[in-house]
């Protein structure tokens, strides 16, 4: 006679079938599936051009990973018309040869940065339960990373480095005014510095004249959309920027969840924000004001977690259009 399988264990060799499934299909498939997010947000002044802002966030790169490094030199044919790059770009400490093959193709593009945690230290393994628990914790054993090296290679591509600190771009014509700050996420920003580095940008701003017909008329208001940048999205550091007139916010930092449940969305977000802005555009609103918020889901992961689920890797192509 035949020996009959319990329903209780015939569930179980279901259940592992279908765990060893998605795990294949999350580490040999799906974190390679790059894709291109897209979004318009409607800041600009009437009759300005609109502007294309590619968002790239968490490539934690490693210098093997060349797919990667490939598909993020071809963004470069989107032909965007500004780079926000918001963090955790290194994954292993020779990343920064990564980065350099990534971001040769940008070469007289604009664009602005702030660091991830990532960008000074290395991955190590962790257990991934313990981020049920709330953020991540730093570890003693992460190595340091060659971050002079990067600095020094968005120093090259000409981009301005907003770690705590503003700046300003004109770009088809349209004054952007940026501020941001170092990872939130390791307590490296500095909020109480922003008003002073605003006003520091505003008084010695030398695109001011050039771009603005009425500088020297008194109360004349000036042309300019105000951009955020951070790298993990805390409530603190958004509240803080709405307050200080941003209009538009850029983030990365959660991976989406990584890991996340069709039909539920993610299960964790390593920070406070909440599950439902984890990735992608929304709006963020403090007390009376509002600003549009974008969250990358980032292009990497650990390389000690090397797996993602309904969440594939991404890029943002944000386009700022006129306000109706």
């Amino acid at each position: 006679m035949a020996a009959r399988t319990s329903p209780g264990a015939a569930l179980l060799v279901a259940a592992g079938a279908l765990g060893a499934a998605a795990l294949a299909w999350g580490t040999l498939v799906e974190r390679n599936r790059f894709t291109v997010r897209e979004a318009d947000f409607p800041v600009l002044p009437a009759g300005a051009e609109p502007i294309r802002i590619l968002h790239v966030s968490d490539l934690h790169m490693a210098p093997w990973q060349h797919r990667k490094q490939a598909w993020v030199a071809a963004l470069a044919e989107l032909e965007p018309d500004l780079v926000v790059d918001t963090g955790d770009n290194l994954g292993h400490v020779r990343g920064i040869e990564g980065i350099r093959a990534a971001f040769a193709t940008f070469r007289g593009i604009p664009g602005v940065f702030v660091n991830g945690s990532n960008d000074y230290w290395g991955p190590v393994l962790k257990n991934p339960l313990a981020y049920f628990r709330g953020p991540s914790k730093g570890n003693k054993r992460a190595p340091q990373l060659d971050t002079q090296a990067l600095l020094g290679e968005f120093a090259e591509l000409g981009w301005l480095d907003l770690n705590n600190r503003a700046g300003s771009i004109v770009v088809k014509g349209t004054h952007l005014e940026f501020f941001g700050v170092d990872d939130p996420h390791k307590a490296l920003d500095r909020l109480d510095l922003i008003a002073s580095a605003i006003d520091d940008e505003r008084e010695d701003d030398p695109l001011g004249d050039e771009t603005w017909p009425d500088a020297h008329t008194p109360g004349a208001p000036r042309p300019t959309v105000t951009i955020g940048v951070a790298h993990a999205p805390y409530r603190r550091v958004l509240d803080s920027f709405v307050n200080h007139g941003a209009q538009v916010l850029f983030a990365g930092h959660t991976h989406g969840g990584q890991v996340c449940v069709p039909g539920f969305g993610a299960l964790v977000t390593n920070c406070d924000i909440p599950r439902s802005q984890v990735k992608g555009p929304s709006l963020w609103r403090h007390g009376l004001r509002a600003a549009y918020l974008n969250v990358s889901a980032g292009l990497g992961t650990s390389i000690y977690a090397p797996v993602r689920f309904a969440c594939p890797p991404e890029v943002s192509l944000i386009t700022l259009t006129p306000a109706p």
